[in-house]
């Protein structure tokens, strides 16, 4: 009988990433999502294919695999997890907590004799699986978390494969591009790590997930919003634009910078790095868009996001943050109305003074070295009259 491994988020990402590196190792994989058509499809379709587009293209076919709506069938989803190897999810950081009452539930029927259950959130952001088993603990007791913790073994994961916007009539099909990186820091196994072998297994986390999120997601978002600054749609092609080029490279020295000072990185390898990730987001075969990219403003504008939090460092390290910052204000320049962040904080620069704005968008506040500049920043985008 096949392992099995329970997955949050039947989107794109869930199908064209950790579901087919999941099925790739074995496991039926059960998806939950609250989305009823996307649901309904998997429930109905015996397979779906992963093209992977680049210089090596391929396509591989999913299947073995089931769905359930997390939403209105939550009993049977909880027996889901409590049976299962594996959970993973790619819901994105802020919906973390709305799928933790059901991990707890399922954790809390979990037979005590059951192997631990290995949680791992995949998402964009920093140690997103301690941020899950917080949000995972407030629905327990003390007495309640101390049970659930010896039935669970909760690790941190860095992610990274480009998934566009699909085109229209694809179904279940999946286009990514052909790299792909799953890094899972090992400790929290020790001997006993699930076979999953396209996964990069580590010793230490930290630096591999400051290194993508500062260099794939920093240059990701750099490259979005001064294409859209220009008038470029297609994200390949705000590549091939000399200014924006410029931009991307600029910042991403800047973030070389940083990681090579605290990590430790080889400088020509954080370099060949970052030039292999330049030759990703040129890929002509990625029909993805700066507007798709520089989507979620707000929380790419955070704390401890790609931009700011890479240009705190730097500023508190007394390096440079020119280009970090030009990215900052073509970020606030970024206006487009379907994007509910978007929207909000255009909304913010109108009605709220420069000053409130920038703590509140971006954490930081006036006894930082980088706050003078990023309010600028705000003020020059204010469209209230200083």
């Amino acid at each position: 009988m096949a392992p099995t491994a329970v997955h949050f988020g039947a989107g794109n990402i869930g199908r064209g990433f950790v579901g087919l590196i999941l099925h790739r190792a074995g496991y039926e994989v059960v998806f939950a999502d609250v989305a009823d058509a996307l649901i309904g499809a998997l429930q109905t379709t015996p397979s779906y294919r992963v093209n992977a587009v680049g210089l090596d293209s391929s396509t591989e076919t999913v299947d073995n695999y089931r769905a359930v709506n997390s939403r209105e069938h939550e009993a049977a989803l909880v027996r889901e997890i409590a049976a299962a190897d594996i959970v993973t999810t790619a819901v994105g950081p802020t919906v973390l907590k709305f799928v933790a009452p059901t991990i707890a539930a399922a954790l809390k029927a979990r037979p005590a004799d059951a192997p631990p259950l290995a949680v791992m959130a995949c998402e964009n952001a920093i140690n997103a699986t301690d941020v899950l088993a917080g949000h995972i603990r407030e629905h327990c007791s003390a007495d309640e978390w101390a049970e659930l913790a010896a039935k669970a073994i909760f690790a941190n994961t860095a992610v990274d494969r480009i998934v566009p916007a699909q085109a229209d009539g694809q179904g279940l099909d999946v286009t990514v591009e052909t790299y792909f990186e799953w890094a899972i820091e090992s400790p929290p196994f020790g001997d006993r790590a699930p076979s999953i072998p396209d996964a990069t297994w580590v010793p230490d986390l930290a630096p591999y997930i400051e290194r993508k999120l500062f260099t794939v997601n920093t240059g990701h978002a750099t490259t979005a919003y001064h294409g859209k600054l220009r008038g470029i749609s297609k994200l390949s092609d705000a590549l091939s634009d000399d200014q924006v080029r410029a931009a991307v490279e600029g910042v991403l020295g800047e973030t070389k910078a940083l990681l090579v000072a605290k990590h430790e990185f080889d400088d020509a390898a954080q370099q060949a790095y970052v030039d292999k990730i330049l030759q990703r987001f040129a890929n002509p075969h990625l029909p993805d868009t700066t507007e798709r990219v520089g989507r979620q403003p707000l929380r790419k504008l955070s704390r401890n996001e790609r931009l700011i939090g890479p240009a705190a460092e730097l500023a508190e390290q007394g390096l440079g943050t020119d280009h970090l910052l030009a990215t900052v204000d073509a970020a606030l320049a970024f206006d487009v109305p379907e994007d509910p962040e978007s929207a909000e904080l255009q909304e913010l620069l109108r009605s709220v003074p420069p000053a409130e704005a920038a703590e509140k968008v971006t954490g930081l506040t006036p006894d930082h070295p980088l706050y003078p500049a990023v309010l600028a920043a705000f003020e020059r985008r204010s469209h209230r009259k200083i």
